[in-house]
């Protein structure tokens, strides 16, 4: 069975960090470029950050820049979004995507998301 699975999601305190990760089963990751978006009730999804199939790339959105740090272990199959400085407009749940990209940067080929996992950021 082809599939993401996020893990590492939960409630913390504001100020507090929280890593999670995102493995992938039944695919290799390496080919494939990693999102991770979130969505909270009643919004679109809106993505915060991404990075290339090597790792050697990677964008934030600008309501994250310096706060989060993205990832990959292509050994591990396994991509990561480390979330430090954590507010509660941080609150959503988080999902990550794996996609493969053109050289232009346009992707194409299958579209995989997780499940999601929940991060909540409150006292």
């Amino acid at each position: 069975q082809l599939q993401l699975v996020e893990s590492g999601g939960g409630l913390v305190q504001p100020g507090g960090s929280l890593r999670l990760s995102c493995a992938a089963s039944g695919f290799t990751l390496d080919r494939y470029a990693i999102g991770w978006f979130r969505q909270v009730p009643g919004k679109e999804r809106e993505g915060v950050s991404c990075i290339s199939s090597s790792g050697g790339s990677t964008n934030y959105a600008d309501s994250v820049k310096d706060r989060f740090a993205i990832s990959r272990d292509n050994a591990k199959n396994t991509a990561y979004l480390q979330m430090n400085s954590l507010n509660p407009e941080d609150t959503a749940v988080y999902y990550c995507n794996a996609r493969k990209l053109l050289s232009t940067g346009v992707p194409f080929g299958d579209n995989y998301w997780g499940q999601g996992t929940q991060v909540t950021v409150s006292s």
